[in-house]
């Protein structure tokens, strides 16, 4: 089928280089299919769709992240966050990931650990939200899907097919595709290609059209919801058509190829023709509902500086703590030392009241006059006593 297009084409060009001739092509061009593009969801993998795979990972990540700094600033004074090592890993997996739901039943007691964990909570209304709109959008509106693959649905297919007035589309698709005159519609603006690509065949429209790429091009920049199906399947070229053997086409071809060289060419064609903010680009319509990490790098970021922030403060006091009580300093003693449980403080407070109440005191207004001046009574042994008797 593409050999049989490509023998046509050769062949139009024979018959026109006998009388005309051509300069250099200034553009590019070749037939492509428009089609309407539609919301259409295949997998049922489509509660993963709101996120990219990016998103998904450093999400998890972080969740992990604060579950270990909550861990570290909590475990000297929280009894929930203590006990053997594989009840503290389960811990730290069950809050950091219960935060989700704002489920966590471990309370936090320090200051440093309810600022991480407020700041962490915010980021997770967030991100539930946005989460919850995109996937609404997905299973409301759908992923943006068509029909049509190329030529040979086209061909296979009794719908209408649309072309552009007075272009040479039409006697390609009679003659080279042999599809039948009578599916052939007229469209003379960008308006009624709109119009029946949005009705369908089933209401009066069409299923595709078939129109050069400058063209498609031109249309989409502003009609975003229809896209280009398949690749080109003629190659083409614009130039300036002159008289045989007029001097004006070797010139001209010339500055063809200059500007072309030097980029102009391309710099012009992007200005006048790729006007509008759309793209043909198939992937960015299958793509636009999904969430990015760009979107969310700023709270990440805040989340981020605070996790550090907050485990600078604790070391630096834990530090303060362990050089005034230890003077004997190692890192390994340091590492016991924030590892120990920290005992409230007001046990301490009453231990120490309680140590002052035990210590036997006599207070001096007890003693009498006659106890203070009376002298000590000397200790007579059993041999003295002996002899007296």
């Amino acid at each position: 089928m593409e050999f049989d297009a490509a023998i046509g084409d050769i062949a139009i060009t024979m018959s026109r280089t006998v009388a005309i001739d051509f300069t250099q092509p200034f553009i590019e061009t070749g037939l492509v299919i428009l089609a309407p593009v539609k919301k259409h969801i295949k997998t049922s993998w489509a509660f993963l769709q709101p996120f990219t795979l990016e998103m998904w990972c450093v999400t998890g990540l972080f969740f992990l992240i604060v579950g270990v700094v909550v861990w570290v600033l909590e475990h000297r004074i929280n009894e929930d966050f203590r006990g053997p090592p594989s009840q503290q890993i389960i811990t730290i997996f069950w809050f950091s990931f219960s935060t989700l739901f704002f489920s966590q039943r471990e309370n936090t007691r320090s200051t440093l650990g309810r600022g991480v964990l407020i700041i962490w909570l915010f980021v997770v209304l967030i991100i539930v939200s946005s989460y919850t709109a995109s996937l609404t959008s997905i299973l409301t509106v759908q992923q943006l899907d068509t029909s049509i693959k190329g030529i040979d649905d086209l061909k296979s297919s009794d719908d209408p097919v649309g072309f552009q007035v007075g272009s040479f589309a039409q006697d390609y698709m009679v003659n080279e595709l042999n599809i039948s005159r009578s599916r052939l519609r007229a469209l003379g603006s960008p308006q009624e290609y709109a119009d029946a690509l949005q009705l369908g065949p089933k209401k009066g429209g069409v299923m595709a059209i078939v129109d050069e790429r400058p063209y498609v091009e031109l249309f989409l920049s502003t009609y975003c919801k229809i896209a280009v199906a398949g690749s080109d399947f003629t190659s083409r070229g614009w130039g300036f058509a002159f008289p045989r053997d007029s001097p004006l086409q070797v010139d001209l071809s010339t500055a063809i190829l200059s500007l072309s060289e030097n980029g102009e060419l391309q710099r012009i064609r992007d200005k006048w023709v790729k006007t509008g903010d759309c793209t043909t680009d198939n992937s960015e319509f299958v793509d636009s509902d999904q969430l990015r990490l760009e979107s969310f790098f700023g709270l990440f970021l805040i989340c981020g500086v605070a996790c550090v922030l907050a485990l600078l403060i604790y070391f630096g006091i834990m530090l303060r703590k362990y050089l005034k009580h230890h003077p004997r300093r190692s890192l390994r003693r340091f590492i016991s030392f924030v590892h120990k449980k920290e005992p409230p403080k007001n046990m301490e407070r009453r231990s120490m009241s309680l140590l002052r109440s035990s210590t036997p005191t006599t207070p001096m207004s007890s003693l009498t006059a006659l106890d203070i001046e009376r002298p000590a009574r000397p200790v007579r042994n059993d041999s003295a006593i002996d002899m007296e008797s």
